[in-house]
């Protein structure tokens, strides 16, 4: 059974934990609690921090556009889809800026037709 006098410091140490724990969050997050984004220099440099801590290499943080695009192209994603993620007005600018990876996973299908139509006269 706990005394009335264990009730104050329990409610001291959960306090502690839980400032702790916000100074924790704070540092790794790219965004303010209340959800509103980080002006950019901030992001930039919280993102730096994040990859540093990581020992991760360093690349810009708009590169992970790019990158989570051309991974969603090359699984098969459409286009249309991408687009309305990157947020893009229309999706002639998500189709020329992607042009290369369409271009490889075209090369790719033909490369995948003939082979499957090689084998089939085997």
């Amino acid at each position: 059974m706990r005394s009335d006098a264990e009730e104050p410091q329990r409610t001291s140490e959960r306090s502690t934990l839980r400032r702790q724990r916000t100074r924790a969050d704070q540092r790794t997050r790219l965004h303010h609690t209340d959800w509103r984004p980080h002006r950019s220099h901030q992001l930039t440099r919280r993102f730096q921090r994040l990859l540093d801590g990581a020992g991760v290499r360093q690349v810009r943080f708009h590169d992970l556009r790019h990158t989570t695009a051309t991974l969603l192209l090359e699984q098969g994603v459409d286009l249309v889809v991408i687009k309305e993620l990157l947020g893009h007005a229309h999706i002639g600018v998500t189709a020329d800026v992607y042009a290369h990876v369409r271009l490889n996973l075209q090369h790719q299908a033909i490369n995948t037709l003939s082979t499957s139509l090689c084998t089939e006269d085997q």
